[in-house]
């Protein structure tokens, strides 16, 4: 497959207007939703406004385009010195093995806020020769997750006094 037409555009912000991104492309929240239920069994339930909420605090924000159609999608959220987190690689199944995807998350880790942290992290589930290849590590000794539910507040004082020294 010629992919030598295909545009990726590296976004600072998803609702920024025109003038301010060099982007010609404009996310479309259903359509983003809609590459994700075809390419991402991981993420079926995400709704539109929870889409919103994470493009919203996401920086770079890198897409892939066929002419008018969004065929390819990457997201990042870094403190641009230390640590960076990739998020939502996807690229539409019509387009994988043309080195699209790579070309992707390439692009997320040229970003300024993403390429002079110490590390870049990211969480996959069955794609992790494909990160190798691009130089990605296993790394067994960071596997901690907190799955944040309601906190009880049952048995805790009702106040709590700080006292400063």
């Amino acid at each position: 497959m010629d992919c030598r037409h295909i545009q990726f555009c590296a976004q600072e912000s998803w609702n920024a207007s025109s003038e301010q991104q060099p982007c010609p492309h404009r996310i479309d929240l259903p359509e983003l939703q809609a590459l994700f239920q075809q390419t991402a069994f991981w993420a079926q339930d995400r709704s539109l406004e929870d889409w919103q909420i994470a493009l919203t605090h996401s920086q770079p924000i890198v897409t892939a385009w066929d002419g008018e159609r969004l065929i390819g999608f990457a997201r990042a959220t870094s403190d641009g010195i230390y640590r960076a987190t990739i998020w939502d690689v996807v690229m539409h199944s019509d387009y994988q093995g043309a080195g699209l995807g790579r070309r992707l998350v390439e692009t997320v880790l040229a970003h300024s806020h993403v390429s002079r942290v110490e590390r870049v992290y990211l969480m996959t589930t069955h794609q992790q020769q494909f990160y190798e290849r691009i130089g990605f590590e296993v790394n067994p000794s960071q596997t901690m997750v907190l799955f944040n539910q309601p906190v009880s507040q049952q048995g805790l004082p009702a106040a709590i006094e700080v006292v400063h020294a």
